[in-house]
């Protein structure tokens, strides 16, 4: 019983995570097309006041945090940090319980 609740929550990690980088994928798809015409748009009307950059960088953050934590590079934004998090909230838990016993 217990082998099966592993194997379905190893399922659902791996399924999250396939989702995640499919997001980030999906982002960054849309981040290249979009400051493509974005820089278009800009060249041709005023090539003398460049603003697309502004864009191309709020967002090209966005994308690069978004893809740390798709790819679990980052400590702080992957979900090795929640699971480590999550496990030291139950381990005080559970000696705040031993500890009224």
């Amino acid at each position: 019983m217990e082998n099966t609740y592993q194997n379905e929550e190893r399922y659902f990690k791996a399924k999250k995570q396939v989702e995640e980088i499919k997001s980030f994928y999906g982002n960054l798809i849309a981040y290249i097309v979009i400051n493509i015409g974005l820089m278009i748009l800009n060249l041709v009307t005023s090539p003398n006041h460049l603003w697309f950059f502004w864009p191309l960088i709020g967002w090209g953050l966005g994308v690069f945090f978004h893809g740390l934590k798709a790819f679990n590079f980052s400590p702080f934004l992957g979900r090795d940090w929640e699971q480590q998090k999550i496990k030291e909230f139950m381990d005080k838990e559970n000696k705040r319980k031993d500890n009224w016993t």
